[in-house]
């Protein structure tokens, strides 16, 4: 267990799990989907609003799959979402206190989880700690840092510098994506297979949806919250930051990657 407890950078502001929503197997597990068959088992480990965990569960069906969260704010938008497929749960739990005596799984999921974690390794090594032989754990995590855009704006580079300065206040680490592989090394897998890929928003649609939930985020979601109560920003800098969101999204040229390491790693058969 971490000697400081975990923080979630985010919150669960309806700004966020808009973001959230959005997500699907395919366009944010792409790098796990040839490990997958029917009948595997599979935990979720962060599983959100559920829109991937539901998407995994219906390709590893009939195999059981769960899904978990800390806290149980997100989870009934994800048993809604998760609705008619039986083989599909979703419960609290604590990732560090993971039980291998009450079930062991094929597979081990994480997606935009370690990031947030102060124990990053000790989490991989729980996660393993319920993998069934010839077993996997499949994470992706952004990583802030890496994160590129077009127009220039200075608006942005303050959004991104404060992003990064509250998530670090919490403990936790926002460049996690270049850190996965040694991360799972130091937690003892002996095979790890390192990954990487994007997503990337330039249509006038992906701009306005992203550009207009970051926009909203930097504002009121806890992540403003932070800022503030910890003198990282005041709200009129915050304000000055949505501002720098809605002029990118508006913009026909504008261009934005977000970078993430993934990593697949085998517990030996």
């Amino acid at each position: 267990m971490p000697e400081t407890p975990d923080v979630y950078t985010h919150g669960h502001a309806d700004s966020v799990l808009r973001s959230h929503r959005n997500r699907t197997a395919a366009n944010s597990a792409a790098y796990l989907l040839p490990h997958l068959r029917p009948g595997l088992s599979l935990l979720d480990v962060g599983s959100g609003p559920g829109t991937i965990t539901a998407d995994l569960a219906r390709l590893v069906a009939p195999g059981p799959v769960v899904g978990i969260e800390p806290v149980e704010d997100p989870l009934a938008e994800a048993r809604a979402t998760g609705a008619g497929i039986p083989t599909l749960r979703f419960e609290v739990a604590d990732v560090y206190r993971l039980d291998p005596a009450a079930g062991r799984y094929d597979v081990v999921h994480a997606h935009q989880v370690l990031q947030h974690l102060t124990d990053p390794v000790a989490a991989l090594r729980a996660m393993g700690s319920v993998l069934a032989d010839g077993g996997v754990v499949a994470v992706r995590d952004a990583d802030y840092a890496a994160m590129t855009w077009f127009p220039a704006d200075e608006r942005l580079d303050a959004w991104l510098a404060t992003y990064r300065a509250v998530a670090r206040s919490n403990g936790a680490e926002p460049d996690a994506g270049r850190r996965l592989y040694a991360w799972a090394r130091r937690a003892g897998f002996a095979e790890v297979t390192a990954s990487a890929s994007v997503w990337c928003y330039a249509t006038p649609e992906e701009r306005q949806w992203w550009g207009g939930a970051w926009a909203e985020r930097i504002t009121g979601s806890r992540v403003a919250e932070q800022a503030v109560e910890r003198g990282i920003a005041d709200r009129g800098d915050l304000a000055e930051m949505a501002a720098g969101w809605q002029a990118w999204a508006s913009d026909p040229d504008g261009w934005f990657a977000l970078l993430h390491g993934e990593v697949l790693a085998r517990r030996p058969s």
